[in-house]
């Protein structure tokens, strides 16, 4: 082995330590107490050495996050998985139980990852969904369905084809996006557009899906609900009845 090899590893193992005792940190204390200072304490390091790593605590936290997004697709993945590729419905529905699930399982990292907050030095200022590594398997997820399906009916079984027209502009870049993620996931489009409607309705899933699980993480309802499960399960069947997601 050279002493290049040697550094490498060296420096691989030490990234690792970090980000393994600023997770721990995380779920034990949140986010607050994730400073490097705090990293290094635990370390037995300086905090000055800790530089020659990360540049900031912002790019800390971002690597971070990507190490929980990428926990949480594995996770989502992995169930989907579990129901047959020819049940599409099903796999919609086990995805979004996985990331409900999940994020109950894991406040802190919800947290982190989806309830920074959006200020100029924050490190999630220019996100959006199509960023997410969660978000992306999700929306290229839906856009498959309703793309090889054409399951995009309403409650009385028209077609939907409109989108507003405010929403145009944002949705054409989304298209780009979600055709480089179909691609990734291998989805073959049997004759069926990747049209704006079919991702205005992918987007709809996940706004609403991130917020029922976002004020149920958060303890955000407006009152106490000794069944929230019942909800979240209320909420997949109307979703799944307004856009044709059915078995």
């Amino acid at each position: 082995m050279t002493d290049v090899t040697r550094r490498d590893r060296a420096r691989a193992d030490t990234e690792r330590d970090i980000r393994h005792t600023a997770h721990k940190l995380l779920v034990e204390q949140g986010r607050e107490a994730v400073t490097l200072r705090a990293i290094a304490r635990v370390l037995g390091i300086t905090a000055p050495a800790l530089y020659r790593y990360y540049a900031s605590r912002d790019a800390l936290l971002q690597e971070l996050c990507r190490d929980v997004c990428a926990d949480l697709t594995a996770t989502a993945q992995l169930a989907m998985d579990n129901v047959p590729a020819a049940d599409g419905p099903g796999r919609v529905s086990a995805i979004c139980r996985s990331f409900r699930s999940w994020s109950l399982a894991h406040p802190q990292e919800f947290s982190l990852v989806f309830g920074s907050p959006k200020e100029p030095s924050a490190l999630r200022t220019e996100w959006h969904p199509a960023d997410d590594p969660f978000a992306r398997v999700f929306l290229g997820l839906m856009a498959r369905f309703f793309a090889e399906t054409g399951g995009i009916v309403d409650t009385e079984g028209q077609s939907i084809d409109w989108v507003p027209p405010d929403l145009v502009d944002d949705l054409r870049e989304y298209e780009y996006v979600l055709r480089e993620v179909l691609e990734e996931m291998g989805a073959e489009i049997r004759g069926f557009p990747l049209n704006l409607a079919v991702i205005h309705l992918s987007l709809q899933w996940w706004v609403r899906l991130y917020g029922h699980v976002a004020l149920e993480v958060f303890g955000a309802f407006p009152f106490a609900l000794s069944d929230s499960e019942a909800l979240f399960e209320t909420l997949l069947e109307d979703l799944a009845k307004s856009t044709g997601v059915s078995g």
